[in-house]
């Protein structure tokens, strides 16, 4: 099924086209776009890993070397649409246009972290595999009902494919046609176990076969065909064809988490063909005349400064309530859990 789902790419790893039928679609503002928003994210990430081992944030999942994907499909969405990230698409929901600075909230466990601008639609970030997909569904499922033109992305792991609601949402939004694009990042790993120990499949894309939907693989590390495939599924959706499949083939550079050591199960030189999404654009940029030093170094220091204000707002806000994880659960608090809350206040009481 392999060679059925070829992987689109339109810029090779030399920063050359190698679709140009896309040349007169690539200007200067979606390049610097594309560059100001990866290196923006890349830097927060960096950052982020930063702090925790500092100690001042919590265990983080990093993502670089998928800024291509997250960010090329982020900059396809209309400022109406829906998100639905994992805890590892912070760079697209930032890049959506969620706060840097709740977004270091939410790895330091402040509720805040988890409340999107009021003129975005962002769900808040899904631990549990796949369990956003369903909610994606019905989100578009309700955009359709309100006659909107409005669309949803869920993004995912490859993990998240061997999970029920995998099935469910893509089943959901089939049968209903919903205007929603199930956005795969194929980084090769469930956290450690490696994609061919978790699917017999040959690719991710081939399964919207079972769902009679389009699917497509692309090369996650090329901004382009990140941004050109995912709003084709955009507008694909917004027509009222109903859900499109995505798979984005990539590499995370780093660990699953912080808590993480890849050396104990990833194989030494595996990921060296996949090259940086953002040393690419940089060759791209080079090659056809957009590079401009001045304007980098501009939007080098101007992303810094960014993230550190962030942090420094980040920094403000006193260490969470321990009793929010027992207080918001339940309407009216059962008698074991308030047992554990006062059991659990009582150990660090101790400590």
């Amino acid at each position: 099924m392999e060679h059925n789902y070829p992987i689109k790419r339109i810029v090779d790893n030399k920063g050359f086209l190698v679709d140009t039928s896309f040349e007169k679609q690539i200007d200067e503002q979606l390049v610097k776009n594309l560059y100001y928003h990866m290196l923006r994210v890349r830097t927060f990430d960096r950052k982020a890993i930063n702090l925790q081992r500092q100690g001042r944030l919590g265990t983080y999942a990093p993502f670089e070397g998928q800024e291509a994907a997250q960010v090329g499909s982020a900059l396809a969405l209309n400022a109406d649409d829906w998100v639905f990230p994992t805890y590892r698409d912070h760079g697209a929901t930032i890049t959506f246009g969620k706060s840097m600075a709740r977004t270091f909230l939410y790895w330091n466990g402040r509720v805040e972290g988890c409340v999107a601008p009021t003129d975005r639609n962002i769900f808040p970030p899904a631990v549990p595999i796949a369990t956003q997909l369903p909610h994606a569904a019905g989100a578009a499922w309700a955009e359709k009902r309100r006659g909107t033109q409005n669309v949803a992305i869920a993004y995912f792991g490859d993990g998240a494919t061997s999970e029920g609601d995998f099935h469910e949402g893509l089943n959901f939004a089939s049968v209903f046609k919903v205007p929603v694009v199930f956005f795969n990042q194929n980084n090769g790993y469930a956290i450690s176990v490696p994609i061919e120990k978790q699917m017999n499949s040959a690719t991710i894309a081939q399964k919207s076969v079972a769902y009679s939907m389009p699917g497509y693989r692309i090369d996650g590390n090329d901004c382009f065909a990140v941004y050109f495939e995912t709003k084709k599924a955009f507008d694909y959706a917004r027509c009222g064809y109903g859900p499109t499949l995505i798979e984005a083939v990539t590499w995370r550079k780093g660990a699953h988490t912080t808590a993480d050591d890849p050396s104990k199960y990833r194989p030494e030189k595996q990921g060296e063909n996949f090259v940086d999404p953002l040393i690419r654009l940089e060759l791209f940029m080079k090659n056809y005349g957009y590079w401009n030093d001045e304007w980098i170094q501009a939007t080098k220091e101007e992303t810094t400064s960014e993230v550190e204000a962030a942090v420094e707002e980040m920094e403000k806000f006193p260490p969470p309530n321990v009793a929010d994880v027992f207080d918001h659960v339940y309407a009216e608090m059962p008698a074991q859990l308030a047992e554990q809350k006062e059991a659990y206040l009582a150990h660090l009481g101790r400590q």
